[in-house]
């Protein structure tokens, strides 16, 4: 681990100024007036993104609920009043005169067991602090969708951009077979001038498919940021990676890791959970206890007698005797709950881990895949792209050989911009599951590393 995170250290201060020389070109000349309507950033289209996400003023509500709940948990229940005649004579025809022979005034209050208010209270306010927490991990993994998205409009429209430049490399090659064919000068062949024109069918029919793959992530994305107007992606950034801050103590990495993972606001929510299950088990066993009531009578005697006015004052209790069906059964149901919580927890700090470890190795992978393309393969397919039309221009070589050969070279810048584009998904999910070391509800933040880019 520890050595891991190191590589990762050195291998982005190595490759910082260069990872990004030859591919993730400017959009200026690529985007067409009709889609100049909105533009946004990656960092516009996160922000805006989570400014118009419905699903957080829900959660903003669920929180003011338990709030709410919470104070109307912690009070007493209403006091019970009640009002009667006493004695009434029903052979007396006024009954409701003479025939009464006293009034009565009564009230009752319950109260509940043991600190079951208290309790209740306790626990709803815990699952209401959920909430921040909730909506922080969820700004994260929107940040990662929209990231996501962004991404692959950045990737279908720089390949546009690719294939268009290399266009008039293959409408040169077909001139050149034209020109060869008419004069019958050369090997030139009937099946090379197929061939080409082919060829620029195909590359046709490749800018169909990725502008029909661009409109589709652009209406992906408008859902995010509520504007189904024309949306367009602006000039390229890089994500910040916050990896590197991890190696900061020697021999601490995997325990720094394992406490940025337990601070997680996913993690941290399911926390909150936990301790109210804890107070759900504890509320289960208030149930053991009697619950009391008080209650008091006033008794106004209507005769005109010598029979005085008359106050009765009582309690009542239950007596929860026969607990092997109730409140046995309710406090196993309730720790059953909380340990079934602890499980849930247990399971998404599993797949934390495994989701960091995954996009990590994905991320250095294609570390050095890119430090290869960058400096051998790309000029190594290029040369080989040129030597081949120099024979061929020369009738010594092989036409459909020219051909594979500019389409690997194509391909291959097509497959270098693949990588940037994965590299930059890779940091986005690292970064989510590194959320909090950024995450405002966390006192400490630990400092994030920026990388540079250059557009060619």
């Amino acid at each position: 681990m520890i050595s891991v995170i190191k590589t990762i250290k050195d291998t982005n201060v190595r490759l910082k100024m260069r990872m990004f020389s030859v591919v993730l070109l400017l959009l200026v000349s690529s985007v067409t007036p009709t889609v100049m309507a909105a533009e946004y950033s990656l960092a516009q289209a996160i922000k805006k993104a989570q400014e118009n996400d419905p699903w957080l003023e829900g959660s903003r509500f669920r929180q003011q609920s338990l709030e709410a709940l919470s104070v109307q948990a912690g009070s007493l229940p209403d006091p019970t009043v009640s009002l009667g005649l006493g004695n009434i004579n029903i052979n007396n025809s006024d009954a409701m005169g003479k025939g009464v022979n006293n009034y009565n005034v009564g009230i009752s209050q319950m109260f509940s067991r043991g600190n079951s208010l208290s309790l209740q209270r306790e626990q709803l306010n815990t699952l209401s602090q959920m909430q921040p927490l909730v909506r922080e991990d969820r700004n994260a993994s929107t940040a990662v969708t929209v990231s996501h998205l962004w991404l692959e409009i950045l990737r279908s429209q720089q390949t546009i951009r690719l294939i268009e430049q290399d266009r008039s490399l293959f409408e040169h090659l077909v001139d050149i077979v034209q020109s060869s064919y008419a004069t019958a000068s050369g090997r030139t062949r009937q099946q090379d001038l197929v061939r080409a024109q082919l060829e620029l069918t195909r590359l046709e029919d490749r800018l169909t498919m990725l502008r029909q793959n661009q409109e589709n992530q652009l209406a992906l994305l408008a859902e995010w940021l509520g504007d189904y107007s024309d949306l367009s992606i602006d000039t390229p950034e890089i994500l910040p990676l916050s990896i590197d801050s991890l190696a900061k103590n020697d021999g601490k990495e995997n325990r720094d890791l394992i406490e940025v993972l337990i601070a997680h606001p996913k993690i941290a929510s399911i926390d909150r959970k936990i301790k109210a299950g804890e107070l759900g088990v504890r509320l289960a066993k208030q149930s053991y206890k009697p619950q009391w009531g008080v209650n008091a009578n006033y008794m106004a005697s209507t005769k005109d007698d010598d029979q005085p006015d008359v106050m009765s004052v009582g309690i009542s209790f239950d007596l929860p005797l026969f607990t092997g069906k109730k409140q046995d059964k309710q406090v196993q149901a309730a720790i059953a709950d909380n340990e079934e919580v602890k499980t849930e927890r247990a399971l998404a700090l599993r797949q934390l881990r495994a989701g960091f470890e995954a996009a990590k190795s994905n991320y250095l992978r294609l570390i050095e895949r890119k430090e290869l393309f960058d400096t051998r393969l790309l000029k190594e397919m290029s040369e080989q792209a040129e030597a081949s039309l120099m024979a061929y221009t020369n009738d010594d070589g092989d036409f459909a050989e020219v051909v594979r050969a500019r389409i690997t070279e194509l391909n291959a810048k097509i497959e270098s911009l693949n990588i940037d584009v994965e590299i930059q998904k890779a940091i986005a999910q690292i970064n989510y599951f590194l959320v909090a070391k950024t995450n405002p509800l966390d006192s400490t933040e630990l400092p994030n590393s920026k990388h540079t880019i250059n557009g060619v």
